[in-house]
C-alpha cells in the first residue's frame, strides 16, 4: 500500500495553530502526495486531546469525509500480534496506537509514518520492514 501511517501528535498539530509542532506538521503534510492513513486508536486519541474544541474535532471528522485521512482496520486477527507488541516493548512502555500502527505498518508493508513520538519509533522494528521512516524529518 502507497501511503503514510498518521499518529496522533500531527493529527492534533495540525488541527491546533497553537501547538508548537503545527508550522512543522503543515510544511510535511504540503510535500506528501501518498495518502494519510491512520488506526481507529489514534484517531480517538487525537479527538480525545483535541476535546478543549469542537472546532478543532469537528475538522478532524471532516478530514474523514473528504478522505483526506483514511482509516485502515484493526481487526480480530491483528489482536495476538499487537498483544505481542506491546509486551515486547513494555519498557517504553508501547501504547495500543502506537501497537495498532506498528501492525498496521506490518500488514501493509508501510514504512513511512507521521508522528512527533520519535523517540518510541526509532526503536520499533516491524516485522519484515526494519526501521520506520520517520516524518517530519528531524
Amino acid at each position: 500500500m502507497a501511503a503514510v501511517l498518521v499518529d496522533a501528535g500531527p493529527l492534533i498539530a495540525l488541527l491546533d495553530r497553537s501547538d508548537h509542532n503545527h508550522d512543522r506538521c503543515i510544511k510535511t503534510l504540503r510535500a506528501l502526495r501518498d495518502p494519510l492513513v491512520t488506526v481507529w486508536p489514534a484517531f480517538t486519541e487525537a479527538m480525545y486531546l483535541l476535546r478543549f474544541s469542537w472546532d478543532a474535532q469537528e475538522a478532524l471528522w471532516e478530514m474523514l469525509d473528504t478522505e483526506a485521512l483514511r482509516l485502515v482496520t484493526v481487526d480480530h486477527a491483528d489482536i495476538p500480534r499487537i498483544r505481542h507488541l506491546m509486551h515486547k516493548y513494555r519498557d517504553l512502555p508501547m501504547d495500543l496506537t502506537d501497537a495498532a500502527l506498528v501492525r498496521v505498518a506490518e500488514r501493509h508493508k508501510v514504512r513511512r509514518i507521521f508522528t512527533l513520538d520519535r523517540r518510541d519509533f526509532l526503536v520499533y522494528r516491524p516485522e519484515g520492514l526494519g526501521r520506520f521512516s520517520l516524518l517530519p524529518v528531524s
